[in-house]
Formats: C-alpha cells, sequence, structure tokens
C-alpha cells in the first residue's frame, strides 16, 4: 500500500499539479474555490478535515456553541469542484528548486504553484514549557480541553472543604489583553455569573475570580484608546480584574506569576501571542520575528517564485506600509483575489495584480450585548457594536445550516442565560496544587478514589 502511494507521488512530482494549496482555512478554501470554478486542477492539503471558524472557537471553549456549529468538512465544501482534489496529510517539506513538496505520509507533489495558508500557531514567547499548564485555543481539542479543565476547576472546588484550596481552584487567569483574551473573560465571566450561579451547593460560582492580564499599558491594541476603556470598563462591571502593564515571568502548577508576585490559581488560559506556521521559511521565504514571510504586492513569497503566502503565514503590507493584521476578512480577501488572479493568469496570460486590503472594520465584544466596531472613522461601542459583531461573524461562518444554528443558539442564550455545550470530555491530568496544598489535594483525591 504504502509503496502505491510512492509510486503515485512520483507520478504527481514528475507531472507537477498545476497548483497546490496548504491549508483550508479562509484564504485556502478562497483559493481552492476559485480555481474550482474555473475548472483548474488544484490539490488542497490540510491535516484537518474540517474548515474551522477561529474566532468562534473561544466560545466552543466557554460551552456556548458546540464544536459541530463552527466546523464543516472540507470536502463537503468544495464537492461542487470536479478539478479540486483534497487530501488529508500534513506537509513535511518544501522544495522550491525541485518545486515539490513532500507529505507526512511520504507522498511527493510536485506543483507549478504553491500557496501556503497554513495559518498559526499558539507562541508561548520562548516558554514552551508553559503550553501544559497554560492552554491556547487554535484546534476544536484545544477548545474541547479547555472547557473540560474550565468546567472541571469548579466540579473539584464542589468537592474540596479546605477554604483556601477552593479559593485557588476558583481563580481563573486568561493571559492576553487583544480580542481573544477579552471575549474569552468575558464569556467566562457570564459562564460563571449566570449560566452556573444556580448549579452548585457547596460553591458560589459567581464568587469566581477572573483577571485579564495584559502586558501593554491598555487592552485591545489594535482598536482606539476609546474602545479598550470601553472593554476594561464593561469587563470590570463583569466582576473581571484587569491588570494592564503586567508581565507574566512564571506559570507553575496551581501557580502564576505576575511581576515577581506568585498567585494561587486553578486554571491559566493562553492568548497573548502567535506564530505563524513555520512552512514560509521553508519555502526559502525571509521571515519576521513572528514567523511571518514576506510577500510582494502580488502575495508572491518574496525571492520564491511561483510560491504564494496568505493569511496569518504571510506578512503583507497596506498601503500605509504597515503590516496586515492577522484577521479572518484579510485573510479570505487575499484567498478570493489570488484564486481569481492565478485563474486568469493560468487560462488567459494575465498578469498577477496587487493586493489591496478593503477593510471591513475591527470588532470584538465584551459580554452581554456590549461591544466595540471600529471602521475608519466610524466608531462604535455597546449594543449596536454587539450586533454588528454578531452579524460580521454570522455572514462569515461556512454553510446556511451553521449560520442557522449558531443565530438561533445565540437568540437562546441572550433569553435564557443557558449555555448547552457543558460537556466535560476531557480529564484534566496535568491540574496540580501549589506545593503547599499538597494535603488538601491528597484528600480530594482520597474522596474522588
Amino acid at each position: 500500500m504504502h509503496g502505491n502511494a510512492g509510486r503515485k507521488g512520483e507520478e504527481r512530482a514528475g507531472s507537477a499539479t498545476p497548483v497546490v494549496v496548504v491549508g483550508a482555512g479562509f484564504a485556502g478554501l478562497e483559493v481552492a474555490k476559485e480555481l474550482g470554478r474555473a475548472g483548474i486542477p488544484v490539490v488542497l492539503v490540510d491535516r484537518q478535515n474540517h474548515h474551522l471558524f477561529q474566532p468562534l472557537l473561544y466560545q466552543v471553549a466557554t460551552a456556548a456553541l458546540s464544536a459541530a456549529e463552527i466546523a464543516e468538512p472540507i470536502r463537503r465544501i468544495l464537492r461542487r469542484y470536479p478539478s479540486v482534489e483534497v487530501l488529508l496529510d500534513e506537509v513535511m517539506a518544501i522544495d522550491p528548486q525541485a518545486r515539490e513538496i513532500t507529505l507526512a505520509t511520504g507522498r511527493r507533489l510536485g506543483y507549478r504553484f504553491l500557496v501556503l495558508a497554513s495559518g498559526s500557531r499558539t507562541s508561548y514567547f520562548g516558554h514552551g514549557e508553559w503550553s501544559r499548564l497554560a492552554p491556547g485555543l487554535k484546534t476544536i481539542e484545544d477548545a474541547r480541553q479547555l472547557r473540560s479543565r474550565l468546567l472541571l476547576t469548579f466540579e473539584h472546588a464542589e468537592r474540596v472543604d479546605d477554604p483556601l484550596e477552593r479559593s485557588r481552584l476558583m481563580t481563573i487567569a486568561i493571559i492576553g489583553g487583544g480580542p481573544t483574551g477579552v471575549e474569552l473573560a468575558g464569556s467566562i465571566a457570564e459562564l460563571s455569573r449566570f449560566t452556573l450561579a444556580r448549579d452548585f451547593r457547596s460553591i458560589r460560582p459567581q464568587n469566581t475570580r477572573i483577571m485579564l492580564v495584559e502586558g501593554l499599558p491598555r487592552l485591545l491594541a489594535g482598536f482606539s484608546d476609546k474602545a479598550a476603556r470601553f472593554a476594561r470598563e464593561r469587563l470590570e462591571r463583569l466582576g473581571v480584574e484587569v491588570r494592564t502593564g503586567s508581565m507574566v515571568d512564571h506559570i507553575g502548577p496551581g501557580e502564576l506569576g505576575i511581576a515577581g508576585e506568585r498567585l494561587p490559581v486553578g486554571l491559566v488560559v493562553w492568548a497573548a501571542g502567535v506564530g505563524a506556521s513555520p512552512l514560509g521559511a521553508e519555502a526559502g521565504g525571509r521571515t519576521d520575528k513572528s514567523g511571518r514571510v514576506f510577500v510582494e504586492p502580488t502575495l508572491e513569497v518574496t525571492g520564491s517564485p511561483g510560491v504564494f503566502a496568505l493569511g496569518d503565514v504571510a506578512r503583507c503590507l497596506d498601503a500605509d506600509g504597515q503590516p496586515l493584521p492577522g484577521l479572518a476578512q484579510v485573510a479570505r480577501q487575499q484567498g478570493l483575489h489570488l484564486g481569481r488572479g492565478l485563474a486568469a493568469m493560468i487560462k488567459d496570460g494575465k498578469a498577477l495584480q496587487p493586493f489591496v486590503y478593503r477593510s471591513r472594520g475591527n470588532t470584538a465584544i465584551v459580554g452581554r450585548h456590549a461591544g466595540v466596531f471600529e471602521r475608519g472613522r466610524l466608531k462604535m461601542s455597546g449594543w449596536f457594536a454587539w450586533l454588528a459583531w454578531a452579524a460580521i461573524h454570522v455572514y462569515l461562518l461556512v454553510g446556511f445550516q451553521h449560520r442557522l444554528l449558531v443565530s438561533f443558539h445565540w437568540l437562546w442564550r441572550y433569553i435564557t442565560y443557558e449555555r448547552g455545550a457543558r460537556l466535560i470530555t476531557f480529564r484534566d491530568d496535568t491540574r496540580q496544587p501549589p506545593p503547599a496544598r499538597d494535603a488538601a489535594n491528597d484528600r480530594e483525591r482520597g474522596a474522588a478514589g
């Protein structure tokens, strides 16, 4: 079987597929769809079998939505395009001179054009050892594990008698004050203050201590000062303790270090940074400190003819010479632009045109019917910004059924405060007490046994 796969790979490398797309996020999907509409042969490679709507992943982690509501099978999305082939595989190496990629299964694919849309990964700024104790949020598995850890903090607190241990367990810290961190903090606050408040007998979930820690002087660095102040005020109204200008210097079992201070915590969530997929560097391009590969205005990787990079993996500059943000709308627009451009070049010999980003606005929500929305001179906060956020996210979801289900669940949650996806599907073996609390934890393990 493996030998057959290898021979097929050699044949493919020899003939060279016109276009190979790596990654089925917003950018990769749009490229594949545009080329598929033109009937141009495409191979799309992704290590998952689904397209994931990452902007709503935190709602899976906080039990507001289920994973199936924000994910769609890639083959289902692309089945109407016969010229598009989907491979469930992972790119291990790129040879730009030979114009060939090597997959995890050993298969090799030749290409005429290579499109890298492989996204980003969680970055711990040189502290990879923190990943086990402070989970990030990039995949469905990440969200499910985080949801389980979050719900387990309340379950464990319900079982212990030691007030200090209970207080520690009910202390949750979110690291990073960007849109993800702000939305996570607001969602966890609503979960504890409203949804869980009536479900426990020994603890009061509404008294959970929730901290949002940001190293910069204010929240939401990509927004205006006014939006940042509004977000902070709303979070504090929800009972979130906001710490700006505070750098994390230690994450250990059951404790968090901020500027030399050690705090007992039950859960730490990492929302502080991302690094680009390493495939940009594999393609021979020059990268910045976060791993994004430099691209020309046409989205072609600088110094690597025939290789293009989109979305989070690309360092693409706007009209003012500033790098474009890692937003879904940026990736989607780049995918549409490159897909149409490649189709016109392959079929009609037309030259590729420079990409021009047209912002649809930046938006984030801060709990119940409160959000911020900014587009040029238009700046909104509060109810209307929250509605704008909801409309934009529903529009960007892939599949009518997902738009319908998510809209219904949001409406139901708004009316009832209930969250139906409160499933613990992962038993956390990393939960350890701080050194001084061993006795309390031993009692808890004895009760569990």
